[in-house]
């Protein structure tokens, strides 16, 4: 069960992080991937990729480095199969970057997110396996549903809308108020 909060836990941070690196770049907050709640699922499905590492490769910061480098960098090319072929969307394009493969990953995030296992591993999760541990199974099926439903009905419109716009009905709406008054 700890790797059901281990995926919300860091989808939410990869959410932040990825409002943050908008925010610094002049780029689009918008919400990514699910209707309601505030997760990049990418994200949490390459951090659980990164602690799925072998003890022998997390206690060498070098190799971390590489091999979770790795691993999101696996995450995030098949996130973006699975958001194109599967829901007919697509949430990134780095094509024209360095190292750029078909425009789903490239040198430079690939680099960023062997950065990020370093923290992520020496610091953040420790933190997190702490916490996530007091958490009642009850509270974590609840939350397990809660992100599953989410999940499946961001997934129904995005492949009946063949378009990423309809999980932004916070922006919509807004717009409409700012037109009422």
């Amino acid at each position: 069960m700890i790797w059901v909060w281990n995926f919300i836990l860091y989808s939410f941070f990869g959410f932040l992080l990825e409002v943050a690196y908008a925010r610094a770049t002049g780029g689009r907050g918008d919400r990514k991937s699910l209707l309601v709640l505030p997760l990049c699922p990418v994200y949490g499905v390459g951090a659980c990729l990164i602690l799925l590492l072998p003890r022998t490769v997390i206690q060498n910061p070098f190799t971390l480095f590489l091999l979770g480098g790795l691993a999101a960098t696996a995450a995030e090319y098949g996130m973006a199969i699975l958001y194109e072929r599967g829901l007919g969307v697509s949430f990134w394009d780095y094509t024209g970057l360095p190292g750029s493969i078909q425009g789903k990953i490239c040198l430079p995030f690939s680099l960023a997110w062997g950065a990020l296992a370093l923290p992520l591993i020496y610091f953040v999760h420790p933190a997190v396996a702490r916490l996530t541990a007091l958490i009642p199974p009850g509270v974590t099926w609840t939350a397990a549903a809660t992100v599953a439903a989410d999940m499946a009905v961001s997934g129904v419109l995005m492949k009946v809308t063949g378009n990423r716009d309809c999980l932004r009905w916070y922006q919509k709406r807004a717009e409409k108020a700012r037109e009422g008054s």
